[in-house]
């Protein structure tokens, strides 16, 4: 993909820094909601993107109505919004005011595994509700890590955001060159690496598991990462709760990998289980997935483009 020249950079980065300035001055409950409503707006403009949407939610959910489909795919985009506000809040908010966006629960799974793995343990969220705050909340409660991003085209953007990410002692890695940065912190022992093992994979890194019934490319990487250095996947979760209008951050108990002998059938265990973790989560709140992304774009040879 091109490199932006410098003034659409400037203009872009002028564009998101406006945005989250301006969503970051209010208070956290207003951000949030005037970032839902932006969601609204968005769901009208983006016709590709809900196409998208409800090609998914027909594969995950054929046995609800298209009405219920076209609820849930609006719910979607006012989750995006939502995250944005909360996004905005990153860069100003002291801990104390971001603790009170949020509802931990399941903290004691983390503490039993810490016991047994020190930090040698894998963290793994999937794009549903708030997920850039299971990071974030994380390190801000005393617990950073390490998190392989993609970075963003535009250098300028990807440093605001970065900073956001950062700001409590979070690292992050490129996360085209993170194999052995991952590995080299798993074997030290240095801190916990937070990992989004639920979009589209290419076939290089990918082995096909269902997800909501439909074979999916799944990152397998990450299974033979854990087997490799004997690390707990530990799947978090920061849904939106409508009744305590807060993010909840849910700890769940983790995945212990089991070698076998036989590694390949390991890694396909271990990577299923983990999809049908997260399927179940988002079954729990369906309409705060990231319903927007191919997530079935690579298919298995010689099956038609879904999409």
């Amino acid at each position: 993909m091109a490199k932006p020249g410098k003034l659409q950079t400037f203009l872009e980065y002028w564009a998101a820094k406006s945005v989250l300035s301006g969503l970051g001055m209010l208070p956290g409950r207003a951000a949030i909601a005037t970032g839902r409503a932006m969601g609204g707006v968005f769901y009208t403009l983006a016709g590709d993107l809900r196409r998208t949407a409800a090609i998914n939610l027909k594969l995950a959910f054929p046995e609800k109505s298209d009405e219920e489909r076209t609820v849930l795919v609006r719910e979607c985009f006012a989750s995006l919004g939502r995250l944005l506000g909360l996004f905005s809040q990153f860069g100003t908010r002291t801990r104390e005011e971001l603790r009170d966006m949020i509802e931990p629960s399941g903290f004691e799974h983390l503490d039993a595994a810490k016991k047994t793995y020190g930090n040698r343990i894998i963290l793994l969220t999937a794009h549903l509700g708030a997920w850039e705050l299971t990071s974030f909340s994380f390190s801000f409660l005393g617990h950073p890590m390490t998190i392989p991003v993609r970075r963003i085209d535009n250098p300028r953007i990807e440093q605001l955001v970065d900073r956001y990410r950062t700001r409590f002692g979070n690292t992050t890695v490129d996360k085209l060159a993170a194999g052995r940065s991952m590995l080299k912190i798993l074997r030290s022992g240095d801190r916990h690496i937070g990992l989004l093992p639920d979009l589209n994979t290419l076939d290089d890194e990918a082995i096909f598991v269902d997800f909501f019934g439909v074979p999916a490319a799944t990152n397998f990487v990450i299974a033979k990462l854990a087997l490799r250095t004997n690390a707990p996947l530990m799947p978090v979760f920061a849904p939106w709760s409508e009744k305590e209008k807060k993010y909840l951050l849910i700890v769940t108990p983790p995945l212990v990998p089991e070698s076998t002998g036989d590694e390949e059938a390991d890694i396909r265990r271990l990577t299923t289980n983990l999809a049908l973790r997260i399927e179940n989560q988002i079954r729990q709140y369906p309409g705060q997935w990231l319903w927007v992304h191919k997530r079935w774009k690579t298919r298995p040879p010689g099956e038609p483009s879904i999409y």
